[in-house]
């Protein structure tokens, strides 16, 4: 049984090291027989083995947490990654001029600044077409009607960077936004009151 602990413990099957090494030392003690230096390292092996599973299972769940989409409108305001916006999400207040992180998102009953009116999506396996590019590409994509215009509002373009694209990114963001102002309601149901 120690022996076994000690091969699990070196497969990191953590838990399971950590169990054999337990009833390992509780029969080398009974019956006083050899064995118990391997019983130990593969208790420790099992201990380190079952905290590095508990920290990968904790970084995964939160990273799964931290790039699901949001819904479309929120229920209430949060911090999110830019990365989560969907079409219809509305933005407090937009970041200064560079790269876009983390937003505040609220219910489009609120005041808020911007809203998520397109999402435009780079092949999965498309090349990185360079900064300018990337930014005409998701630009394009942002269209507003002229009434839209009429009342002051503009259009911006959030697309991936170089560095985000090396990890996958290849969503682009096309908001809808008043300068200066604000908005409650939604573009995309024609509900939005610019003041």
């Amino acid at each position: 049984m120690a022996i076994w602990s000690l091969v699990a413990g070196i497969l990191l099957v953590g838990p399971v090291a950590l169990v054999l090494a337990v009833l390992a030392l509780r029969r080398i003690a009974r019956r006083r027989t050899r064995g118990k230096g391997m019983a130990i390292a593969g208790g420790v092996l099992g201990v380190v083995a079952t905290l590095a599973l508990v920290a990968g299972v904790t970084v995964v769940a939160l990273t799964a947490v931290g790039t699901r989409p949001l819904p479309a409108d929120v229920g209430s305001a949060r911090d999110a990654h830019a990365g989560q916006l969907v079409t219809g999400n509305c933005v407090a207040t937009l970041p200064s001029d560079g790269s876009v992180d983390t937003v505040r998102v609220v219910p489009c009953a609120d005041p808020h600044a911007a809203q998520v009116v397109t999402v435009y999506e780079f092949s999965g396996d498309a090349v990185w077409p360079g900064q300018r590019a990337a930014d005409a590409r998701v630009a394009r994509s942002c269209v507003l009607d002229q009434s839209e215009v009429d009342e002051g509002v503009t259009s911006v373009a959030w697309s991936p960077t170089e560095q985000s694209w090396a990890r996958g990114d290849r969503i682009g963001l096309c908001l809808a936004v008043v300068e200066g102002g604000s908005v409650t309601g939604s573009f995309l149901d024609d509900t939005a009151t610019v003041s």
